[in-house]
């Protein structure tokens, strides 16, 4: 049998370095030698945000103070001459010694402890003090927006009105710790991991890379007014795999972040080429120049996309996916409408064109919260 642990600040302090940098709950428990659950007794009711460390404020009593207060009324000094040696209004000595028991019973250690659990005031977050700014962040959180985007957009919608700010990281601690009371947590199933704790930025790994093909051209080769994203019509294409051997392909324009999503019947170069032959012809000219995609064996037949489109395609080197980032990250949104694991054959095209649609309707940050469909049709607007 193992023998009980209690963590002390010090182990706790170290559970939660570990957390911030990334490692799971059963890495650290190994350390204590612990399942994760006695991790997670830790991690979970703080909706995995590492608590703050609490600090006494620079105008409280010390306990030293307090232990000069507990002698001078032991050596029967008046208030007012302990209150000098202390550098203290009276006023203040003489609170503290009433609300602690008065003269007679006063006790520098217990009155020390009574005031540090009194300080526990944890401060009301906005959003339970500004119920209609709660309601509407629930209401573009059931959209499917991300807390980013909804802090962005609101900053956007009400220049001048900082009462209707908040920060994206307020509306993940909303949710994430429950004692807040300010967003109902069956609102975290919104959110693109849908995860019930927050997870540290360094706890996901990019996967490698793999497949060779024949007389790729690299991502190096590709023109650098391409890299700026300043000119549209380049774009980043992958495959998303879901069980039972269903895929779905990927288009994101780098200029506007638009998404286009492509129906699969399976993963051959014949099928893939054809499918994004078929979506290369839907788009003007001056919108669709090159197509930027990893390694995968599906692009094999590339020589034949090109020479039927006159669309250049660039294969990123092997195991780099981030040499196509705003592919990678327009997956992590998809991703929260066909999740892993699941069948994604089920999908008709006209379903896939819905969620592109509603992707291609939310703000981004990094355009500065216009939306990629109106970016886009300005593109498509100038070049016609």
């Amino acid at each position: 049998m193992r023998t009980r642990i209690y963590y002390t600040k010090e182990y706790r302090d170290l559970i939660w370095d570990r957390w911030q940098k990334g490692d799971s709950l059963h890495d650290i428990a190994r350390i204590f030698d612990r399942y994760h659950s006695s991790i997670q007794k830790i991690i979970y009711p703080a909706g995995g945000i590492r608590p703050p460390e609490r600090k006494r404020s620079l105008k409280s009593l010390s306990l030293y103070e307090r232990e000069e207060i507990s002698r001078g009324l032991a050596s029967k000094l008046p208030i007012r001459v302990i209150a000098i040696n202390l550098d203290r209004s009276p006023s203040t000595i003489c609170r503290e010694i009433n609300r602690n028991g008065g003269p007679s019973y006063y006790r520098a250690a217990t009155a020390d402890k009574s005031a540090w659990e009194r300080s526990l005031r944890p401060k009301t977050c906005k959003l339970a003090r500004n119920k209609n700014l709660a309601k509407i962040v629930a209401n573009k959180l059931q959209k499917s927006w991300s807390p980013q985007q909804i802090a962005g957009w609101l900053k956007v919608t009400y220049p001048r009105d900082e009462l209707n700010y908040v920060s994206h990281e307020t509306i993940y601690r909303s949710l994430y710790i429950q004692a807040r009371g300010a967003l109902k947590k069956e609102l975290v199933k919104h959110l693109r991991t849908r995860r019930i704790v927050r997870r540290s930025k360094h706890s996901t790994k990019k996967r490698p890379g793999f497949g060779q093909i024949k007389d790729a051209i690299s991502i190096s080769d590709r023109p650098a007014s391409i890299e700026d994203r300043a000119i549209p019509g380049h774009w980043e294409g992958d495959l998303i795999v879901g069980s039972k051997q269903s895929y779905v392909a990927t288009l994101v324009e780098r200029h506007s972040r638009f998404v286009m999503l492509v129906k699969l019947k399976n993963r051959t170069t014949e099928t893939v080429v054809n499918a994004l032959i078929k979506q290369a012809k839907k788009l003007p000219e001056e919108m669709y120049k090159s197509l930027t995609w990893d390694r995968g064996k599906e692009l094999a037949d590339h020589k034949r996309f090109t020479m039927t489109t006159n669309i250049d395609v660039y294969f990123c080197d092997p195991a780099s996916p981030w040499q196509k980032g705003s592919n990678e990250n327009t997956n992590g949104l998809i991703r929260q409408y066909l999740p892993k694991f699941t069948d994604l054959s089920v999908h008709s095209q006209a379903k896939l064109n819905a969620i592109a649609r509603q992707l291609n309707e939310r703000p981004r940050k990094t355009l500065g919260y216009e939306t990629p469909a109106e970016k886009f049709q300005a593109c498509v607007a100038s070049t016609s």
